[in-house]
């Protein structure tokens, strides 16, 4: 199997068909079964790291399944009474924004859900302000400038892909928990998981970019996929149950996607966390893609690698 895949990968990249791909880490009954490491240009959100050989311990960012890793957090949070229920109301976490109070009914879950129902447009490559979550990033106040974008639709009737759902998120969790969401991270997730070297690359304000600033190892991404696939937490199955239809066999959990037989985080640049329950299959994929208009290695890994070896298992 494992040399299945070795052959199969490196046929892939000799065809030019998974460009920058900087490292693959396959799980399976939660044991490691299969790494493969590259070489590539990468960087730290937008500051260049130049030319960076990749291993078993190097870190790298993976954007926004960031999302995915504080939509886990924010169950741990929840049960521990720390948290709203998705159920509550939104702007009452955030009284000082008084003069918003007219949005009475956004709530947490339409935040979990990416349907605020808010002016937001990430089409813009993550290098302009133009970019909502960039502007978001650029803005005086953060949170400000998320809840005071004007309203285009009802809450809750349509997915809209938005950072600053994710970073409101993340800043309940933080006010919670009383602990800055990487601190809280590392105690309540990474520890546990022995997942001991990692970065959260924050903002000019120095807090944490919830949206997008994770950073692990490969190895550590696909911990985190295995402990989720093993767990029998309820706020996971709450977490995964699909929440609002993207497209055909596509839709949103609270900050998961997810398929008919898959579940995952998606970033920017070819960062993939997959976990395949049918199979015991977990996978991260990291990659160098960062605002090409079409990233491609990701969906070739999985698809030409790492399925068509379990499928004959």
């Amino acid at each position: 199997m494992t040399v299945d895949m070795e052959r199969a990968l490196d046929g892939l990249v000799r065809a030019g068909r998974a460009p920058d791909l900087h490292g693959v880490v396959v799980m399976r009954h939660g044991d490691v079964v299969f790494e493969h490491y590259g070489r590539g240009v990468d960087f730290v959100l937008n500051e260049p790291l130049g030319e960076v050989t990749f291993g078993p311990g190097t870190l790298h960012d993976i954007r926004s399944v960031t999302k995915s890793v504080v939509g886990l957090l924010y169950g741990t949070a929840l049960a521990a009474g720390q948290v709203p229920e998705p159920r509550e109301p939104l702007l009452a976490c955030f009284p000082e924004y008084a003069d918003l109070a007219g949005r009475t009914e956004l709530t947490v879950e339409h935040a979990l859900t990416m349907t605020l129902g808010l002016e937001w447009n990430e089409d813009a490559p993550y290098t302009s302000p133009a970019n909502s979550e960039i502007a978001m990033e650029l803005a005086p106040d953060r949170y400000r400038y998320v809840l005071e974008r004007p309203v285009v639709e009802e809450p809750g009737t349509r997915w809209r892909y938005c950072g600053g759902a994710s970073a409101l998120i993340g800043a309940l969790i933080a006010r919670g928990t009383g602990m800055p969401l990487e601190d809280f991270a590392r105690t309540a997730l990474f520890e546990p998981l022995g997942i001991a070297a990692f970065e959260w690359s924050a903002g000019g304000d120095g807090v944490a970019a919830a949206a997008s600033g994770l950073r692990l190892a490969p190895r550590d991404l696909a911990r985190i996929g295995a402990h989720v696939l093993a767990s029998d937490d309820p706020w996971v199955a709450r977490m995964l149950r699909p929440r609002v239809t993207i497209g055909d066999d596509f839709s949103y959990g609270y900050q998961w996607y997810m398929g008919s037989r898959w579940y995952g985080g998606f970033g920017n640049g070819g960062q993939r966390l997959y976990v395949r329950p049918d199979l015991d299959l977990v996978a991260a994929v990291t990659a160098g893609q960062y605002n090409e208009p079409d990233q491609p290695t990701a969906t070739a890994v999985l698809e030409e690698v790492v399925l068509p070896a379990f499928a004959r298992s």
